[in-house]
């Protein structure tokens, strides 16, 4: 968990008129014809005006339980669920957008007989769907409604390919070197059904239903081309749930992620990004980034017994407000030389903020974008809780790679974590107008 840092969503200022956009140029979706089925492009956002009426004629017929179950009046939507990301772009969505409140990850394995030609098919059913649903519309075919009545709620979706799709497809020799398997970590306990795969997909919305409904939409486009590999599902703190935006906490307590390299920075494309010439990589990864996925266990029983005190050693920063342990604020550059009046550095050694800086990395940066998660608590009364750690890079060998080698060499967090899945995956720039993601690499 490197200390870097992605802003929580910020609280959107304006309701739907027309769509709030994150991205220039996002336009309101064009309403339906009359007489045209609302399977095939009603608007989710269109749907919100007939709630009212709906809900007083639920009332009438069925009594206070009906009433109380719909507004009496129509609401517009919230600024929360109109928030839209657009799915055309130079990158794709869901790596420089804000923390969004819910997530899922899921990978697949194409089918036996599935080659490049239904890949390719595959990918372009994807496509339409990430387009049409960020939009705040229906799937094209076979939409289940359970996001009906919600915007787009910031949805993205986010495709990426792993090592073995390329054997998969005959395209070996399109297989970028940066996407060379991992090696191993003194902290990892993989379970190698959970790890990998054919393709990857990540979701993320501001709604728990809207994220799921994207899921559903993604996992019935597979069809007979692809099957679940394995799926794992993610939270955050909701958007506006703080005073005013903050650096996000794990289930730690930890604020985590202050140091996350920034887009106003002068080398930030260069560190995320694969640049459009001039690269190791293949031509179709140009605006494309590599997206190291890690199942990260936190042992939360064993990290709740240290005190306040303890538990800021092994971070090296205050759980209060995230400031370095050399004092100031969140954003104050860390002292890694000062002293206490014993003569003891105040930043240990082993910190995990110390181990984790750039500076410390040969400048290695990772855009840091993950959930936590929790799957229950098991018969003994431990949570199966942690962290689904998403970071995106240029190159995953000087970027996690760097980190996480350093890491294994005396950081202090380790002993309280446990590496359980992993995967590395090539996530192609984003599709222009009339393109699918992956288009470059299946058509090229």
């Amino acid at each position: 968990m490197a200390d870097q840092s992605i802003p929580e969503a910020r609280s959107p200022e304006k309701a739907l008129n027309g769509g709030v956009s994150l991205n220039a140029g996002v336009s309101e979706n064009a309403s339906v014809e009359d007489g045209a089925s609302p399977k095939e492009g009603i608007s989710r956002r269109r749907l919100l005006g007939t709630a009212g009426a709906t809900g007083l004629v639920l009332g009438a017929a069925g009594g206070a339980v009906g009433y109380a179950a719909r507004p009496a009046e129509a609401t517009p939507l919230t600024s929360l669920g109109a928030e839209q990301v657009m799915f055309h772009g130079k990158h794709q969505p869901g790596i420089l957008q804000p923390l969004q409140a819910r997530g899922h990850v899921v990978a697949f394995d194409l089918t036996a007989g599935a080659g490049r030609k239904e890949a390719a098919a595959l990918l372009r059913r994807w496509s339409e769907t990430a387009r049409r649903l960020m939009a705040g519309e229906t799937a094209k075919q076979d939409d289940t409604d359970v996001a009906r009545d919600a915007g787009p709620s910031s949805l993205t979706i986010t495709f990426g390919f792993g090592h073995s799709f390329f054997a998969r497809t005959g395209l070996e020799k399109q297989r970028p070197v940066s996407l060379d398997p991992l090696p191993d970590f003194s902290s990892d306990r993989l379970d190698k059904a959970r790890s990998n795969g054919d393709l990857w997909v990540q979701i993320g919305a501001n709604d728990a239903l809207v994220a799921f409904h994207a899921l559903r939409a993604i996992q019935k486009d597979a069809g007979q081309a692809a099957k679940v590999r394995w799926q794992m599902n993610g939270f955050n703190r909701s958007p506006g749930a703080t005073a005013h935006p903050m650096t996000a906490r794990n289930l730690m307590g930890q604020m985590d992620g202050t140091r996350n390299p920034k887009p106003t920075q002068a080398d930030f494309d260069e560190r995320i990004f694969v640049p459009e010439s001039g690269s190791k990589d293949p031509a179709w990864m140009a605006g494309g980034s590599y997206a190291v996925v890690r199942r990260i266990r936190m042992l939360l029983d064993d990290w709740e017994q240290l005190s306040v005190k303890e538990q800021e050693d092994v971070i090296g920063r205050r759980k209060s407000d995230g400031a370095p342990l050399s004092g100031g604020t969140e954003t104050t550059e860390m002292d890694l030389e000062k002293t206490d009046k014993a003569g003891n550095l105040v930043v240990p050694l082993n910190a995990h903020a110390r181990i984790t800086r750039p500076d410390q990395n040969g400048g290695a940066a990772m855009l840091r974008r993950p959930f936590s998660y929790h799957d229950g608590i098991d018969a003994d009364g431990v949570p199966d809780a942690g962290l689904l750690f998403i970071c995106w890079q240029a190159d995953p060998l000087r970027g996690f790679v760097t980190v996480q080698r350093k890491l294994d060499r005396g950081d202090a967090l380790s002993k309280f974590i446990r590496h359980e899945a992993s995967g590395l995956f090539a996530v192609p720039g984003g599709a222009a107008e009339g393109e699918y993601v992956g288009q470059r690499l299946l058509e090229g």
